[in-house]
């Protein structure tokens, strides 16, 4: 056991001065009176009581030395129970920061995929929408050239019986009686100019409604001058309404004649 504060040395010492000091009464009162008295050639050291270890000393002494001990045990625990807990802290706030990253990052790719999933079904319904587009068309298309196909085969079969009609109608001559009508009604309204000479013959287009009623009426090819032409189209206005067919089938709303005037 270690000595730390000199117990040893200092109870060596004061039992020393005890021998010496018993020595001295004892030789003092066993002394002849006639020996001369000679000065003691003694050295001594005054020890202070005060620096006395005495047991209760000791024990006050070692009662501090072990509360001392268990003050720093204390800070020293308290310190490494304060490293402990900021560790954990530490260690949590770390924790806390992964499975935040974590949760970060599974939301991005989750958005991601989400966002993935919503472009293929845009891309998949667009190419549908496409596919339908040109499906219908198609269809559209077909039934066009259908409905096309039929009403070109009415209008050649509405053509056909037009001209067979015709046929008919020339055959029983009842377009002569018509072309004969229309010329004696026009050129009963013709006003014949001065410069009209003999024989004139005009090719004359005229533009008709349903019951005769003139539109537009214009000499393309004729062998008068402007007078002559400006006559015959004042003429063919003024007598519309122009007169119907026997047959309706001889009606034409765009009629082209070939006007020759009896002079």
């Amino acid at each position: 056991m270690r000595d730390n504060y000199n117990i040893i040395p200092i109870f060596l010492a004061c039992m020393l001065h005890m021998a010496v000091f018993l020595t001295l009464i004892l030789a003092f009162d066993t002394s002849d009176a006639n020996i001369p008295a000679r000065p003691l050639l003694i050295k001594a050291t005054i020890i202070n009581e005060e620096n006395l270890i005495t047991p209760q000393k000791k024990r006050a002494q070692e009662r501090k030395q072990a509360e001392e001990r268990k003050r720093l045990d204390d800070i020293k625990t308290e310190k490494i129970k304060k490293e402990k807990i900021e560790i954990a802290k530490k260690k949590k706030i770390e924790d806390l920061k992964k499975e935040q990253e974590r949760i970060k990052k599974e939301a991005i790719e989750k958005k991601k995929k989400d966002e993935e999933e919503l472009e293929r079904k845009r891309i998949q319904a667009e190419q549908e929408r496409l596919e339908d587009i040109k499906r219908q068309r198609a269809e559209n298309e077909k039934k066009r050239k259908e409905i096309e196909e039929a009403e070109k085969q009415v209008q050649l079969d509405r053509e056909l019986a037009n001209e067979q009609k015709r046929i008919d109608a020339l055959r029983s001559g009842a377009l002569t009686r018509y072309m004969y009508a229309l010329m004696t009604k026009i050129e009963n309204n013709w006003i014949q100019p001065a410069s009209a000479g003999m024989g004139i013959s005009c090719t004359v287009s005229v533009r008709q409604l349903p019951g005769g009623e003139v539109v537009s009426a214009n000499v393309e090819i004729c062998n008068g001058d402007v007078s002559v032409r400006r006559s015959i189209e004042a003429a063919v206005y003024k007598a519309s309404p122009l007169p119907n067919p026997e047959d309706p089938s001889l009606f034409e709303r765009n009629l082209k004649f070939i006007f020759e005037p009896i002079q």
